[in-house]
């Protein structure tokens, strides 16, 4: 006779009650055993882990770590009494779908079961880790083309090259590996910052206006301080109207790859002998991107309104000949002293850039005249007063409505003019002088103190 929903109700509600009823008794401690036995008892439990006939394809190779080093994730406790783990052994198990960065970063196989490091084996733990995954790969590739079409959707600067040596970034990163490496989270893929590439091309653009002459390539300082911003120690805060966008390297052989440091003088490093020439090197295994891998620039100038007539006109052109340099002579990453991060510009790239270095080279930059740049003036002050303000450590001087001030070199130079005294007053009692006469310089709006007058 089937139930009526009342009736089923009921008599789930009781099945419920006595399958409770019954757990809580058979769980119920005996002889004085309390919940943490029990949960001991439940840990170690071989029906409560996964069936090991139902593990994924380990990470890395077949059973075992070889050379003494542990499998992916470990082993699978075989005694009735595991060691106590980090982590599951079953953890690690399947990372057929893990990209290298969450691997290298989370779930790196460089410890056995009892916690102890592993000593050998780690230059294949590393190739390992290093594999892309098939959706990785697909992601690598979607990630770097979207960069390439926003670049054009917004006419920005692209260049595309190849890496004809290893690169690598973020070895200085905190890692048990003693090297890290720099990868894009979420995503898991290795990248380089577009802070690091702004770093590169104002380096290499400040080496061109050194050079003076034709090799300038168009450098100006005052170029450099408009594209990219004043120096920190001049003017906190402040920013140029270049945009520099991450690059995504496409790795070569969807792999990335493993090399090697060989310090031989561990031990006089550690400060426990000189150094000399019979110390046995320990390797040091890192990551690195693998030469042949392609990758693209991009940028843009968001604030090109904002620049001069000529700036506004040859910014591509100067920043195409700073990467020119760039490629030739600096190399982006970590240890581009010793050949690391060098890279060739595609054929296209390269003829964007002879073109722009040409026309640079037949028609210079003007410098900055009068009616482009507003006129310095120095004027004096006679009865000025001075203020310390310690916390941005600036300094500031009023006379009457006037108001002018001195942060970073302008303040340290100011206080170079200025008598012990006068300075010991300033800086450490009452933070304040009156009645000083000051030289003070007048750019357009901008007044700035200069020195004692």
């Amino acid at each position: 006779m089937p139930l009526n929903t009342r009736s089923f109700t009921a008599w789930r509600r009781r099945k419920r009650f006595l399958f409770c009823a019954g757990f809580a008794n058979s769980q119920r401690p005996q002889d004085g055993k309390d919940s943490r036995t029990m949960a001991e008892n439940f840990r170690r439990n071989s029906r409560n882990f996964p069936n090991q006939n139902d593990r994924g394809r380990r990470q890395g190779s077949s059973r075992g770590g070889g050379d003494g080093g542990p499998s992916g994730g470990g082993e699978r406790p075989q005694s009735a009494e595991p060691e106590q783990a980090a982590v599951p052994w079953y953890l690690g198990q399947t990372f057929e779908y893990a990209p290298p960065g969450h691997r290298y970063l989370a779930y790196l196989p460089f410890w056995r079961n009892d916690w102890s490091a592993v000593k050998e084996g780690k230059q294949r733990i590393l190739r390992s880790i290093g594999v892309l995954p098939e959706y990785a790969v697909i992601l690598m590739r979607a990630l770097a083309q979207r960069q390439y079409e926003i670049g054009n959707s917004i006419d920005a600067e692209v260049f595309s090259a190849t890496s004809t040596s290893p690169f690598a970034t973020g070895l200085g990163w905190e890692h048990p590996n003693e090297n890290g490496f720099a990868f894009l989270q979420p995503y898991g893929l290795p990248y380089l910052a577009g802070s690091g590439v702004k770093g590169v091309i104002r380096q290499a653009a400040r080496k061109l206006a050194a050079e003076g002459g034709s090799a300038t390539g168009g450098w100006t300082d005052e170029a450099i301080e408009a594209l990219f911003g004043p120096p920190p120690e001049e003017d906190e805060g402040s920013r140029g109207a270049l945009r520099f966008f991450d690059v995504i390297p496409e790795l070569d052989g969807n792999n990335m790859g493993v090399d090697i440091m060989n310090p031989h003088y561990g031990q006089y490093y550690k400060g426990h002998s000189f150094p000399h020439d019979a110390g046995s090197p320990v390797p040091i295994f890192f990551l690195v991107v693998p030469p042949g891998s392609k990758f693209t620039f991009v940028v843009d100038c968001p604030r090109e309104r904002y620049l001069l007539p000529d700036l506004k006109a040859r910014w591509r052109d100067l920043l195409r000949a700073a990467f020119e340099h760039a490629f030739d002579w600096l190399g982006f990453g970590a240890k581009t002293a010793v050949g690391y991060g060098a890279m060739s510009v595609t054929p296209a790239a390269a003829t964007q850039i002879e073109e722009a270095v040409r026309r640079l080279t037949e028609e210079p930059l003007p410098r900055p005249q009068n009616d482009s740049v507003a006129a310095k003036e120095e004027r004096r002050w006679d009865h000025a007063t001075i203020v310390w303000n310690p916390g941005p450590r600036e300094i500031i001087a009023v006379e009457g409505q006037n108001r002018a001030l001195a942060r970073g070199k302008d303040a340290d130079n100011f206080l170079m003019t200025l008598t012990e005294q006068q300075r010991k007053q300033l800086l450490e009692r009452k933070r304040e002088l009156t009645n000083l006469r000051v030289v003070v310089e007048i750019t357009g709006n901008q007044q700035i103190l200069k020195r004692q007058g």
